[in-house]
């Protein structure tokens, strides 16, 4: 593993402060949106939709302490950016909302270092007041969407209500995982790509490299990686850019590329304090984890010994 300390220039403009939320676009929101809530313990947060004045697509916000997760899914036949996405990469990651203060300079400093506008500085608002955003391009089909919520008073955001219907009180009586906050938030890269995803961060966003691994550094007999974890300037983001390295067989890297068609958000990485307690009440929630076969901790214990 390789430590960097250098930050580079500290940003004359903006600041990047944490994760906002992420968006995922998906083929039900309000059935994604039930799972996460009974299987990871998220409770309903917000809705917007039909009933709130969003006539083309409705979102279902979830929340467990810092977390929130908007599931966004198209309300009528034909939306062809959505429908292609999920055609192409099924239900995932579409968007990475990141808090920032001074947008303006943010989007300036993007634009003169050449980052893909994909919307510009726009305001919502609402009776609680307003918040600014703007959207950026990122890897494969994954955007970044900048917001600044000011002194914005709402639930939420700007459009978006309590949810309609009151929580299931089946929710209630299960146990409590206790998840934190986003830790940080993985994106796959087809081979050869993981340099130039990592430099568009240093580039557009002055992000620098927190530490970097090669395949010398982690590989199996059959399948490797490399990774480099992009970082703000205060490291209070971490985005770690993974690609596949040559084995005998194909990494998981590289099936996450396959089957997704192409790169984006491979995994979220949610803290908790308390990792043994969290995961066994995910498993009585029913959440499935990878099974792990006897001969793993056979070979462990051969191996430190």
């Amino acid at each position: 593993m390789t430590t960097y300390t250098d930050k580079g220039p500290k940003p004359d403009v903006g600041r990047f402060l944490c994760f906002d939320y992420l968006t995922f676009w998906v083929g039900n929101a309000k059935q994604a949106a039930s799972y996460y809530s009974s299987r990871m313990g998220f409770e309903p947060y917000a809705y917007k939709g039909l009933e709130t004045g969003s006539r083309d697509v409705c979102y279902h916000a979830v929340k467990q302490n810092k977390i929130i997760f908007v599931f966004a899914s198209a309300l009528n036949p034909g939306n062809a950016e959505m429908g292609q996405h999920l055609v192409t990469h099924g239900d995932g990651v579409k968007d990475i909302a990141f808090s920032v203060e001074d947008l303006d300079g943010i989007m300036k400093m993007a634009k003169q270092r050449g980052a893909k506008i994909v919307k510009d500085i726009w305001e919502e608002k609402d009776e609680f007041g307003k918040v600014r955003f703007a959207v950026v391009q990122t890897y494969g089909d994954t955007t970044h969407t900048f917001v600044e919520r000011g002194n914005y008073k709402g639930l939420f955001l700007p459009g978006f209500k309590k949810p309609l219907f009151p929580q299931d009180k089946l929710l209630e009586k299960l146990p409590k995982p206790n998840l934190q906050f986003v830790d940080h938030i993985v994106g796959n890269q087809p081979d050869l790509q993981m340099e130039n995803a990592a430099s568009w961060y240093e580039k557009h966003l002055m992000f620098h490299r927190f530490w970097s691994i090669d395949d010398s550094q982690v590989h199996t007999k059959y399948s490797a990686l490399r990774s480099i974890v992009m970082t703000n300037y205060e490291e209070t983001i971490k985005m770690p850019i993974n690609e596949p390295a040559t084995g005998l067989r194909k990494s998981q890297i590289q099936e996450y590329v396959d089957y997704y068609g192409g790169a984006g958000v491979q995994h979220i990485a949610l803290n908790t304090q308390d990792i043994i307690a969290s995961i066994r009440v995910l498993r009585e929630r029913g959440m499935e984890f990878l099974r792990v076969p006897d001969t793993y901790y056979t070979a462990l214990r051969e191996k430190k010994s």
